[in-house]
């Protein structure tokens, strides 16, 4: 069971890290699946650019190669499924019934409950650029009011395990709060992949039974 695990590429978003994560595709072992765990895709009704269309045709050459899972998040939700090669569209994955994989916006009780903070906070955010800020990433814009974001990224980590809990995981993996992180939670290990809108991006790499979470900075092992 050897496998890479991705979430929140966001292309067609200027922060997607297109140059790294192109050189991380064309890296990944070939006994190895490639597991896509959502918001791929920044927004799926918009025009992406050439660099960002390009991942997508590398992404569907590979899955003839080898087996290519995109699990669907909250902004790619409704992006097509045909038209991508061999890719296989889940809303949600497992791995010898031993991990779940899933996006993990479904775990979210924040952020659906506080679409008015959502606006006022892009608001805030817009007007900042006009006065001359650089623009970031509104979740790592997300990540300066660090006890909201706090309470979200537990909440997604509490429900997600509760999940995995009840259908008899030992490991879940989520994206959907771009904070990388691996923990154990009530006896269940929790990891998030975080995003690749941030320098440096992670990955996590399945190695038989072995799962761990690398930076970009750090090659794959394919010590068996």
């Amino acid at each position: 069971m050897n496998a890479i695990i991705v979430s929140d590429l966001h292309l067609g978003s200027r922060h997607f890290c297109y140059q790294e994560f192109e050189r991380f595709l064309k890296s990944i072992p070939q006994d190895y699946e490639l597991i896509l765990n959502g918001d791929i895709i920044d927004n799926p009704k918009a025009q992406l650019a050439p660099p960002h269309q390009s991942i997508l045709r590398l992404i569907k050459r590979l899955s003839y190669a080898q087996s290519v899972v995109w699990v669907q998040g909250n902004h790619d939700s409704k992006c097509p499924a045909n038209g991508f090669g061999k890719v296989s569209f889940k809303s949600f994955y497992s791995l010898k019934n031993r991990l779940l994989i899933i996006h993990g916006y479904d775990f979210d009780e924040i952020m659906p409950r506080n679409q008015d903070f959502i606006k006022a906070f892009k608001l805030m955010h817009d007007v900042r650029v006009k006065l001359g800020a650089r623009p970031v990433h509104v979740a790592e814009y997300a990540k300066k009011w660090k006890l909201l974001y706090n309470v979200l990224r537990k909440n997604v980590m509490m429900n997600a395990v509760n999940c995995a809990l009840e259908n008899g995981f030992q490991t879940v993996v989520c994206g959907h709060t771009h904070y990388p992180e691996d923990r154990v939670y009530n006896g269940i290990r929790y990891i998030n992949t975080g995003a690749w809108t941030e320098y440096p991006a992670f990955y996590l790499q399945v190695n038989g039974s072995a799962m761990t979470l690398k930076s970009i900075d750090t090659p794959f092992d394919t010590h068996r």
